[in-house]
């Protein structure tokens, strides 16, 4: 599976967004053999533009913010031949009120599994 879409990239392009300001995930990366699960936030440019700035959770509980390698992701090979894949169907969390979840509140979670 292709982790990032044209339409992906194009978002993680966008104009201002660093990792320094980026509060609204683009897209969910996950282990379809476990319970790792990334949230992708920003993504770095120029020559290091294979790290991803993310939400990491690994399975244990423990959600980080930190980087990834896109291209580490990419060479995952899981049983029966299969990688990390996107989540089709993301879509970032909203409050009742209507605004979307911050980079913050998803740090309140004690898993990011099953977002």
């Amino acid at each position: 599976m292709k982790l990032l879409t044209k339409a992906i990239e194009e978002a993680l392009a966008r104009p201002g967004l660093t990792s320094q300001n980026a509060q609204v995930p683009i897209c969910k990366f996950f282990n379809p053999c476990g319970a790792a699960t990334w949230l992708i936030f920003a993504r770095e440019r120029g020559e290091d533009s294979d790290t991803l700035w993310c939400l990491a959770d690994l399975g244990m509980q423990c959600i980080e913010y930190g980087t990834v390698s896109l291209s580490e992701l990419q060479n995952i090979r899981l049983r029966f031949g299969l990688g990390i894949e996107r989540d089709l169907h993301f879509t970032p969390k909203k409050h009742d009120n209507g605004e979307l979840w911050k980079l913050e509140d998803y740090l309140k979670l004690e898993t990011l599994a099953g977002i």
